[in-house]
C-alpha cells in the first residue's frame, strides 16, 4: 500500500476526524499529553486545528543525561525540547512538569522489583496506569479541562452503557494491551484522536501541517532503558539479583549455573549455555531458591492463568461477576500475539482465565488484556498474570 501524500486535504480529513474523536464543543479546553514524538506532536496540532483550546504538558520523567544519548526514547532530553518547540511553533500553551520521583518510585522500582521476583514485568502498563492516566489526569482536571487527549493508538466509542476502548484502526499500531488498566472514570475523560488512522497517515499529516518532527524516529527502547539493556538498571537497583544459582531441568537435574534470575524470562531460550541434545526453554523462574527451571517448549503450554491487580470495562457489573458467569473471552498474554479464545473462571479463589487451548510462554508480570469475542475490537478489561496452571 501506498503512503499517503502530505496535502492540505489529507490534513482537512484528519482535523475533522480528530472532532470526530473528541467530540467536545469548539472552544473546550483539551490537554495534550505531548511526549516530544511524532504521535503526540500530531495529536496536538489536529486538536489546535480543529478549534479546540489546546495546553501540552509533557512530562519529564527521568534524568536528561541517560536519555539524550539514545534517539529512541521518550520523555527526556532532546524530546522534551521537540514538545517545547512543537508547543510554540503551534501558538498553544506548555508546561513541563518534573515527574522524575514519581515516575522512579511508581515505575522503575516496581520494574526492578518485579524482575527479583522471577517476573517479566510491563512498565509501560504501570506508567499508564499511573504517571500518566491518575496523576497527569488529575492535573487536567485541576486546569479546567474538558479532556485528556494521548496519541496512543486506540479507539474510544460510545456505547450504550458509556465509554468503550477498542482496539485502533491499524492492527499493527494497535496499544489497547498497554491500556487495560485504564478505569471507566478515566475513559470518560479521555480522547485518542489518532485510534482510527493507520501511521502512515500520521507521519503524513505531520508534513501536511509543517510539523517539524514528521520524520522523527518511532521510540522502540524502554524509556528509562534507551540502550535496551535493563538488567543494568536492575543491577543498579537490585544487585541482589545477579547472585548466581543452578539451571534445573524440569527432571530434577542440574544442568548449569546461571549470573542471576533477572538476567532470564519465561519462554527464552537463547543464552542458557547449556545443552541436552533438544532446544530447552526457560518454563519457570523460581526467584527465591535462585533457580531457573528449564525444560522442552511443550512444557511452556498452560490450560489456564490467574490474574492480579485486575480492572474491568466489560459489559457485567465487575470481574467477580464475569467470572462467576464464565465470561467468554479473548486473551491476549503478549503485545505482539492475537487474543485468543477463552473463559473466565475462578481458580483458588482468584480471578483465572481457562483457555481454549493450551497456551505458550504465559509469564508472571505479563499483562493479560480481554476482548469481548461477540465484538473483538471491544476491550473487556484484563489484569496482570499472578501465576499459570500446569
Amino acid at each position: 500500500m501506498n503512503a499517503p501524500v502530505a496535502t492540505p486535504a489529507l490534513a482537512d480529513g484528519l482535523i475533522e476526524a480528530a472532532r470526530e474523536a473528541v467530540r467536545l464543543p469548539a472552544g473546550s479546553r483539551v490537554i495534550a499529553a505531548m511526549s516530544g514524538g511524532v504521535d503526540s506532536t500530531v495529536t496536538a496540532a489536529l486538536l489546535a486545528a480543529a478549534g479546540y483550546e489546546v495546553v501540552g504538558i509533557t512530562l519529564q520523567l527521568y534524568d536528561h543525561g541517560a536519555a539524550v544519548r539514545s534517539k529512541r526514547a521518550c520523555c527526556a532530553g532532546q524530546d522534551i525540547y521537540d514538545a517545547r518547540a512543537a508547543a510554540e511553533a503551534l501558538g498553544v500553551a506548555h508546561y513541563v512538569l518534573d515527574y522524575e520521583s514519581r515516575f522512579r518510585e511508581q515505575v522503575i522500582e516496581d520494574f526492578a522489583d518485579a524482575y527479583l521476583r522471577g517476573e517479566t514485568p510491563i512498565p509501560c502498563v504501570r506508567c499508564n496506569q499511573t504517571v500518566k492516566f491518575r496523576d497527569l489526569l488529575d492535573v487536567a482536571r485541576d486546569l479546567g479541562a474538558a479532556a485528556l487527549a494521548t496519541g496512543h493508538y486506540v479507539r474510544r466509542a460510545e456505547g450504550p452503557a458509556g465509554a468503550e476502548l477498542h482496539r485502533a484502526a491499524d492492527a499493527a499500531r494497535d496499544q489497547s494491551y498497554f491500556l487495560f488498566a485504564t478505569t471507566a472514570e478515566q475513559l470518560e475523560y479521555l480522547r485518542f484522536p489518532l485510534g482510527g488512522l493507520p501511521k502512515p497517515a500520521v507521519r503524513a499529516a505531520a508534513t501536511a501541517l509543517g510539523l517539524s518532527v514528521a520524520d522523527k524516529p518511532d521510540s522502540q527502547d524502554i524509556c528509562f532503558v534507551p540502550e535496551g539493556r535493563y538488567t543494568t538498571v536492575i543491577d543498579r537497583l537490585r544487585p541482589q539479583g545477579a547472585e548466581p544459582g543452578d539451571i534445573v531441568h524440569l527432571d530434577g537435574r542440574v544442568l548449569g549455573r546461571h549470573a542471576g534470575v533477572t538476567r532470564y524470562t519465561i519462554g527464552q531460550r537463547r543464552g542458557l549455555n547449556v545443552a541436552v541434545g533438544d532446544p530447552l526453554f526457560v518454563v519457570r523462574i523460581d526467584a527465591a531458591a535462585r533457580q531457573v527451571i528449564v525444560g522442552p517448549r511443550e512444557a511452556l503450554l498452560t490450560p489456564a492463568l490467574t490474574l492480579k491487580e485486575t480492572n474491568w470495562i466489560g459489559d457485567l457489573e465487575n470481574l467477580e461477576a464475569a467470572c462467576d458467569a464464565g465470561r467468554p473471552v479473548l486473551a491476549r498474554v503478549r503485545s505482539t500475539r492475537e487474543p485468543v479464545p477463552g473463559r473466565l473462571a475462578v481458580v483458588d479463589d482468584a480471578p483465572a482465565v481457562i483457555f481454549a487451548a493450551p497456551e505458550e510462554g504465559v509469564a508472571p508480570g505479563q499483562a493479560c488484556a480481554l476482548y469481548a469475542p461477540e465484538s473483538p475490537t471491544r476491550l473487556l478489561g484484563g489484569g496482570f498474570i499472578a501465576g499459570s496452571l500446569p
